[in-house]
């Protein structure tokens, strides 16, 4: 009776054992599926691939000609920001181009370094570009981005998702698809084990 019902318990626990490492297998296939879908293209059609010296040669606040986050507005409730217009030198090929934060911030304007959040408060925001400008001024050289086709002809501070972001974003569902492939293989080989038991 004792002998059943331990074998109940162990065929339940392998049950549960089974299910939890499907589930992990499942869940990381669909963390793959959400990377593939979000962080993969934008990693592949990013062309400031090529990393290089800046050295800064301008860095101005226009206060007066501010910017919004979309130009075709004309509505007054548009929340308004400074722009930061930074030129640097690349050292790789002495050209003269704009630079701005990321890839996303050309996008959302091209004519100011930094576009901050429309959640933001506006002293924030003044305090923070004012920041930026400062150390940007401080630092004069620093490490960025540009296109070596030539298709951009402007820099990047720094990319979205540089290499070693996107292998740390695919670490995480490859621990859990080889944490659920392991209980499933430890649980069929238990499975196995108590047949070849039972036949003896």
């Amino acid at each position: 009776m004792l002998g059943k019902k331990l074998v109940t318990a162990q065929k339940r626990g392998e049950t549960r054992a089974l299910c939890l490492g499907l589930a992990m297998v499942a869940c990381s296939m669909m963390m793959y599926f959400f990377i593939g879908i979000t962080i993969v293209p934008s990693y592949t059609k990013s062309v400031w691939t090529t990393e290089t010296v800046c050295k800064l040669l301008k860095a101005t606040i226009k206060d007066r000609d501010h910017c919004s986050p979309s130009e075709d507005s004309e509505d007054e409730d548009v929340f308004h920001y400074p722009c930061l217009e930074v030129w640097v030198n690349l050292t790789a090929s002495g050209q003269e181009v704009l630079l701005y934060s990321t890839e996303d911030t050309l996008e959302r304007n091209p004519k100011c370094f930094y576009v901050p959040g429309n959640s933001e408060k506006p002293k924030e925001v003044k305090t923070r570009i004012e920041t930026i400008a400062s150390n940007l001024k401080r630092y004069q050289t620093f490490p960025c981005y540009y296109d070596p086709g030539g298709m951009q002809t402007n820099a990047i501070l720094s990319r979205l998702y540089p290499l070693k972001g996107l292998l740390f974003a695919f670490l995480w569902p490859t621990l859990l698809f080889t944490g659920g492939c392991l209980i499933i293989v430890l649980v069929k080989i238990s499975q196995y084990v108590s047949v070849l038991s039972a036949w003896q």
